[in-house]
């Protein structure tokens, strides 16, 4: 019988965009662009995944450069993938602000095993942008930075949304990291096809670290409350 981990790396390893996209905006997706990822991604959710025990979902917007990037894993840095995961690969090294801000909060909810134990962190789009400045320099792109690649890739997202879903996901909450526009997106697709019963906001760990770092236990305490109710 296959576990939740089966699912998870089947639904990565099968993710592909072939649509066209806006001028200087580039599809990101780390599983057909560094086979380390998928590996050391796998081994991840066979390590946290190997069951089929129903999971919350937790969504970001969509994978950035230095975390799921390099390591396949959401909101997972090499630093993090390493320690506390006890994962080595042979990867880019690399820092993300967000992933600190995570790890953070797992290790107040009792560390990886039983945080993973209870939850799944993906994003709403499981496949990253960029876009490619002035200078010829490449940085990350959110789906909803402009109408144009909204509605590019809306069927993309709904349909991978649906099947994160079937991967073996509670529907009783949604919980999602970004209060504006990734919040108001998903509550929007919400209320359209009845995904889940409710639609819970959280600050994006990348605005935490950037603007309000000195708030950033206050802010770990209400993910905590949050995720425990």
């Amino acid at each position: 019988m296959k576990t939740l981990a089966d699912r998870i790396i089947n639904f990565n390893s099968s993710l592909n965009f072939e649509g066209a996209l806006p001028d200087n905006i580039s599809i990101m997706n780390p599983f057909l662009e560094n086979p380390n990822a998928l590996e050391a991604s796998s081994r991840f959710y066979r390590k946290y995944y190997s069951d089929n025990t129903k999971r919350k979902l937790i969504l970001g917007i969509n994978p950035g450069r230095l975390g799921a990037g390099v390591t396949g894993v959401p909101f997972t840095d090499t630093k993090r993938l390493k320690d506390p995961c006890g994962i080595v690969f042979d990867l880019a090294p690399s820092h993300e602000p967000s992933s600190v801000f995570i790890y953070d909060v797992i290790q107040k909810m009792g560390g990886p095993e039983q945080f993973y134990n209870q939850f799944y962190i993906n994003s709403v789009c499981p496949l990253g942008f960029l876009i490619e400045k002035p200078n010829g320099k490449k940085v990350n792109y959110n789906y909803y930075d402009s109408k144009e690649l909204a509605q590019t890739v809306m069927d993309f997202i709904i349909q991978n949304l649906k099947t994160q879903i079937e991967l073996g996901m509670e529907t009783e909450a949604c919980y999602v990291l970004g209060n504006n526009k990734n919040f108001n997106f998903v509550n929007f697709m919400n209320k359209k096809l009845s995904l889940f019963k409710v639609v819970i906001p959280m600050a994006h760990p990348r605005y935490i670290m950037q603007y309000k770092l000195k708030s950033k236990e206050t802010f770990i305490a209400d993910y905590i409350n949050k995720l425990n109710r």
